[in-house]
């Protein structure tokens, strides 16, 4: 007979875990040797199938109560997935509207609410599990692209006034 059913069917280190606990309470009840509780763990250790681990405790009275296996059963929210565990933080979608907001306009006025609101947005994510790491990330992205942009036009502006300035005929 195999092990309720699931005789060829692998079996999880949770299973070995409980066949262990098994085999180590037989043992201090005696109804295992030290020299029998060796060779049975040792035979754990290699044990992959249902019906292997129910040999290792077939004669014990506290057998192995074996539960049918957990199937996979995807669902549209996986707990712990960035982006898929819930509502959407509040930090991460205001991050990323700010981030968008500077390129229509709004320009320094977004940059840094975008990157402040954006780190925090994170921080509060990987605490709490709430969706939005990718709205979070996008603001920081587009905010750190827009303080870029800005360092790079402010450093040519100061270029060409240095430049004109020098340039200029020293008579006037």
């Amino acid at each position: 007979m195999t092990a309720g059913g699931y005789g060829s069917m692998r079996v999880t280190d949770a299973d070995r875990d409980n066949v262990r606990a098994i085999l180590a309470d037989a043992h201090a009840e005696g109804r295992l040797s030290l020299a029998e509780y060796d060779e049975r763990s040792a035979a754990l250790l290699e044990a992959r199938t249902y019906d292997q681990l129910a040999a290792i405790t077939a004669d014990l009275p506290n057998r192995i109560p074996l539960s049918p296996p957990q199937v996979y059963q995807p669902s549209s929210v996986m707990p712990g997935s960035p982006g898929l565990a819930g509502p959407a933080n509040g930090l991460a979608v205001a991050s990323l509207a700010c981030g968008i907001a500077q390129f229509l306009g709004l320009w320094l006025l977004g940059t840094i609410p975008a990157i402040v609101l954006g780190h925090k947005a994170r921080r509060q994510i990987r605490r709490t599990g709430e969706g939005g790491s990718g709205m979070a990330l996008a603001g920081l992205v587009l905010g750190y692209a827009g303080l870029a942009l800005t360092v790079i036009v402010l450093t040519l502006l100061v270029a060409l006034g240095v430049a004109v300035f020098h340039s200029a005929p020293a008579g006037r």
